[in-house]
């Protein structure tokens, strides 16, 4: 062996100049044992052809040389035991620096240890790394030397290790919906990564709205490929397979909803995205029964607009569908010559206050390009052909219909519009029509508005949340706020709840439901003697769920539940829904043998120290008593209750015949669902999916607790390669990976959030995509940043920041998992404005820095960012101490920015990334800056997630891998001798840290049928820097990384969570063509 690679040094290094002669060959082979003397053979036909290439460049580097040489697959018994074992040598204990020689006495006194297997190559179609579910450390160091030759840095979009990019390129899984009447289930059949072209589509940005104009969409949408169609047996199990067929060849299939009673489905298709006409949408229709589908409309020359609202089911036999007008004229011109300047005036002196939207009208042209592309005309159609247009062509957002089919909520935005706000708040009407399109009445029609104030809770003023009663036939209920939409504003109550039929008699006055001091957050309604009613107050983190009985006046309302809604251990759960004959959904009420009480069932997560144990309780609503009728396996595996799925028929659900979907996973096994059925709650599986990414199978995952220098207990989820033993293998390279959050109170921070036993789903950019090269990871390290009492948490941010990044090194340290002097820190959004500031305020703790798509100076987001509702006026300190600009002069570590170029989120701007590198690079840091063409917050297209993560892995091996003490630094007393300023003596409240939401790898989004009986409380978006346009929500929100309807779709049983989850996140309930979907996005500015 000692000769074979004295041989290769010759060759490569240019010295020896004859080529491999069969002679030469066999001389070599005479050398070695004969175990080996066949791979050998293989090897020296290899390097006759490299020898060629090597010509070229006679002075590359030996090491290189050797990651280029080693395609030769050895086996066990001709490697070291060093190599055949998953992780070692650990990749800290190699150094890869620039080296032009090597030492012939080393190599004669052991086998070298660099030499990987042929799995670790760079090559597109490799296989994945050791796919028996170990990963190599070596492979990983050898591949990493790719990144010692920067000559190409700039050649294009690159792709990572195939250890990272086969698993980023794993087919998905599909989406799963259940029909109306439980009996048959859709698999929806997804495509992988996007391509860059679908990216660069012209788009318009408009209103807050970015819209595809071919397509008449919102750009950017993902699809569907194929619709399967499952009958769901007696026995529970599931039948074959039935295809949805008829469509046009590579057709892509969006919205796809039940008929109410579950024997049709719709759905729109477009083809060809070049062609004009068939990039428009279609609506077709297939049949349960038989798969078979067909066009909605006979005519070709109807088309879906599908820039808000798409269509909807009437009834069984009909829907109504948003069209593009065919009156519609030619596209609007844009003036070569303008008419004039472009003004703006407040000679009124109205307090106009508002976050950084994005994408907003500019002017005259972009109404008139805003008109042409969201107005539409509605058509009634049936399923026998016929057609009819009812009402006159407007921008309608949305229809729903009553729950008796006879009426339907019209609502519609019109002018004037505003350049200073997006079309979520321009003028909005609602009225009321009958099924046939016959105006009924106009319910409200608001006003413009721009000054609703930034203080969380304040709201849009006059009627607002306007939805049917989903236990009546045809009966409306809203709120009305009574502190002008202002939270600044003491008064009691502040909001009210107004109820009254569609057609109220004469003189009828509308009922007055419910008095709330707090502000509204939704209602789950039962029927006349039970509803629950919500209400919340960020600033006190205070939640309440009322008990009401809507038909009956002298029933008192009284509180049910009263509590902080950042105390997840005393979380109580959300009541399960049931749905109705008429579609719509109801508190589920359940019936025990011999028992007269009242009871319905809670769907709790189960917060615990130990993790959160899901759970469902019977509940007494009169009394208050619990009884746990199910419960999580806590030992190996993480389930959670979907939905309740034996409600088929109307009236009380009887106890020992309930059934329910839950899901079920471990740390180790990927996300199945499952039926359970009472009394004997036997598990019957009715998905097999496998396992995404099988060379990480054996990863290993732990929840792990410990405690900040001021007593705040954290915890983390730290995981580790496969294979890896800290005691032989010594520490590795880590990367910290979070996001922080705030917390009104040292003790709910504490509290322990997930499950050890949840299943690792890794995203397209996750960090622990890094498992595969050899990291430990510490994901999610809760970063809580603390505000009690009358305390603003931002006013102490860094400080608090820098100490729970502190206690989270020296937990990795402590636990000899981690290098102390190589250790990376990295963030997305409001993460990587924590890593910049961790990088300027402590530099000790990291050796490089991952930002992406982050905001740096807070002077540019001036009325309020994240979770902070002062102006930049009213906490000027406070702005620029959070400001990692303002530290640029003190960033002395590697760093790292990404960021879309088309970044729409409130607050993030590319400008940010732009800027911040300029004031880096004045002050000579090293630093590099990755803009992503036709990205926004989110990363989507296959090349530009490539390419992210060519640029982190090359990152982190450059100076976290191959980083020494001196490395991005002056000085390893760089703790010593930074000077330490009044804000790193404050610290910030904020808390929660937690992963990253993964679009494209999490379970299979589950699509249960339901109604589109609002809940919520949606006007509140605005107060959590709600980015989009589109007032019920943000529908290309950044974390929906795959398109405008790929949202997680979670459980009918979370309308609303008595505990009030999310109370310190934006929670908007998104329904849509009679799905309901729960939608919670961080407030990411």
């Amino acid at each position: 062996m000692f000769i074979l690679l004295y041989f290769t040094w010759q060759v490569a290094s240019g010295k020896w100049q004859v080529p491999v002669t069969p002679k030469l060959a066999s001389k070599l082979l005479s050398t070695v044992e004969e175990r080996e003397r066949e791979n050998i053979k293989e090897f020296l036909f290899r390097l006759s052809v490299y020898r060629i290439i090597l010509s070229v460049n006679e002075m590359l580097r030996l090491h290189k040389v050797y990651h280029r040489l080693s395609l030769l697959h050895f086996s066990p018994l001709s490697l070291p035991s060093s190599l055949s074992s998953s992780l070692s040598p650990p990749l800290p204990r190699l150094s890869l620096r620039h080296t032009h020689r090597f030492s012939l006495p080393s190599m004669a006194t052991s086998r070298p240890r660099n030499l990987a297997p042929i799995t670790a190559l760079p090559a597109e179609d490799s296989a994945a790394a050791a796919s028996n579910g170990t990963v190599s450390s070596s492979a990983a160091i050898t591949t990493f030397a790719d990144y010692e030759d920067d000559s190409s840095l700039g050649a294009g979009y690159r792709v990572p290790p195939p250890e990272i990019k086969d698993i980023v390129d794993a087919p998905p899984v599909p989406s799963l919906s259940f029909s109306p009447l439980r009996d048959k289930i859709l698999f929806l059949k997804r495509r992988a990564l996007p391509p860059l072209s679908e990216l660069a589509r012209p788009e318009e940005k408009l209103a807050g709205v970015r819209i595809d104009g071919k397509s008449n969409c919102r750009s950017r949408m993902s699809f569907y490929t194929g619709i399967g169609i499952h009958r769901i047996l007696p026995d529970d199990t599931l039948g074959p397979e039935t295809e949805v067929h008829g469509l046009p060849e590579g057709a892509k299939i969006n919205f796809v909803t039940w008929s109410p009673d579950g024997r049709h489905l719709s759905f729109s298709i477009r083809v060809n995205q070049e062609d004009g006409d068939s990039s428009k949408f279609t609506v077709w229709i297939a049949d349960v029964e038989t798969g078979m589908a067909r066009p909605l409309f006979q005519s070709p020359d109807i088309h879906l607009n599908a820039v808000f609202e798409n269509y909807v089911w009437v009834d069984n036999f009909s829907l109504l569908v948003c069209t593009i007008p065919l009156s519609r004229g030619a596209l609007p011109k844009k003036p070569l010559v303008p008419s004039g300047p472009k003004i703006q005036s407040n000679e009124e002196k109205n307090i106009i206050q508002v976050r950084t939207f994005q994408d907003l009208l500019k002017d005259e042209y972009d109404e008139d390009l805003f008109d042409y592309y969201a107005r539409s005309q509605l058509v009634l159609a049936s399923l026998d052909g016929a057609t009819k247009e009812i009402g006159p062509p407007a921008v309608y957002t949305s229809m729903d219909p009553s729950p008796d089919h006879k009426y339907v909520l019209i609502s519609s935005i019109h002018r004037p519009y505003s350049f200073t706000v997006p079309c979520g708040r321009f003028p909005k009407k609602v009225e009321l029509w009958r099924a046939d399109g016959k105006l009924v009445r106009e319910l409200c029609d608001l006003p413009l508005a721009e000054d609703i104030p930034i203080a969380f809770n304040s709201v849009r003023r006059g009627k607002r949340s306007i939805n049917w009663r989903s236990d009546k036939p045809s009966s409306l209920y809203w709120v009305e706020t009574q502190d002008g939409g202002d939270a600044k504003v003491e008064v009691s109550p502040r909001d009210i709840i107004y109820t009254e039929p569609a057609e109220p008699l004469d003189g009828e006055q509308p009922a007055i439901l419910h008095k709330l001091d707090l502000r509204y957050g939704g209602i789950s309604w039962c029927d006349d003697s039970l509803a629950l009613v919500y209400e919340s107050w960020y600033k006190t983190r205070r939640i309440r769920t009322w008990v009401i009985s809507p038909g009956a006046d002298d029933v008192a309302p009284r509180i049910l539940f009263d509590r902080s809604s950042e105390d997840v251990y005393s979380d109580p759960g959300s009541p399960m829904l049931r749905r109705t004959q008429a579609g719509t959904y109801v508190i589920a009420r359940i019936k025990k043998e011999n028992d007269e009480g009242r009871y319905i069932i809670l769907n709790g997560s189960g917060a615990t120290p130990e993790g959160n144990i899901p759970f469902l309780d019977l509940f007494d609503i009169n009394s208050g008593k619990k009884e746990r009728i199910w419960e999580s396996d806590k030992e190996r595996y993480y389930e959670t209750v979907v939905a309740l799925m034996s409600d088929q028929e109307e009236g009380d659900l009887h106890l020992d015949l309930l059934k329910i979907l839950i899901s079920k996973e471990s740390k180790t096994e990927n996300t199945q669902y499952h039926f359970v059925r009472w009394p004997d709650k036997k598990l019957v599986q009715i998905t097999s999916f496998p396992h995404p990414y099988p060379q990480l199978e054996s990863l290993q995952k732990e929840m792990i607790r410990y405690q900040r220098k001021d007593g705040v207990q954290l915890t983390a989820t730290l995981y580790l390669p496969p294979g890896y033993n800290p005691s032989t293998d010594g520490p590795l390279p880590c990367l910290v990976w979070s996001y922080p959050g705030e917390f009104k109170s040292k003790e709910a921070a504490g509290q322990v959030r997930g499950s050890p036993n949840e299943f690792p789903g890794i995203g397209p950019t996750s960090a622990l995509l890094w498992l595969a090269r050899g990291f430990a990871i510490l994901s999610g390290p809760t970063i809580p940043i603390i505000g009690e009492g009358d305390e603003e948490a931002n006013d102490r941010y860094v400080e608090q920041l820098v100490a729970s990044a502190e206690a989270a090194v020296e937990e990795v340290i402590r636990r000899g998992v981690a290098h102390p002097k190589k250790i990376a820190v990295g963030g997305h959004s409001y993460g990587a404005f924590m890593t910049v500031n961790l990088l300027a305020h402590a530099p000790h703790l990291f050796c490089c820095g991952i930002a992406r798509s982050g905001a740096y100076n807070r002077t540019l987001t001036p009325f309020g960012f994240q979770n902070e509702d002062r102006t930049l006026w009213e906490a000027t300190n406070t702005y620029v101490e959070m400001s990692p600009f303002m530290s640029a002069n003190k960033i002395k570590k590697p760093i790292l920015l990404i960021h879309g170029e088309e970044d729409n989120n409130s607050g993030t701007l590319t400008m940010q990334s732009d800027r911040f590198f300029t004031a880096l690079k004045g002050h000579g840091a090293l630093c590099r800056l990755v803009i992503l063409p036709y990205e926004s917050h989110g990363y989507t297209a296959r090349e530009s997630i490539m390419h992210v993560l060519w640029e982190t892995d090359r990152w982190l091996y450059k100076y976290c891998v191959s980083s020494s003490s001196d490395a991005g630094s002056d000085s390893v007393k760089e703790k010593e001798s930074i000077e330490t300023t009044d804000a790193e003596k404050k610290v910030v409240a904020t808390s929660g840290g937690g992963e990253e939401f993964s679009e494209l790898w999490r379970p299979p989004r589950i699509k249960i049928e339901a109604s589109k009986r609002c809940t919520w409380d949606i006007e509140q978006q605005h107060a959590w820097g709600w980015s989009g346009g589109y007032d019920e929500i943000d529908k290309d929100h950044h974390h929906s990384s795959v398109g405008k309807y790929t949202h997680h779709v979670m459980s009918l049983t979370a309308f609303h969570s008595i505990s009030g989850r999310g109370t310190c996140q934006f929670i908007s309930r998104w329904i849509h063509r009679d799905v309901s979907y729960i939608a919670c996005f961080q407030n990411d500015n």
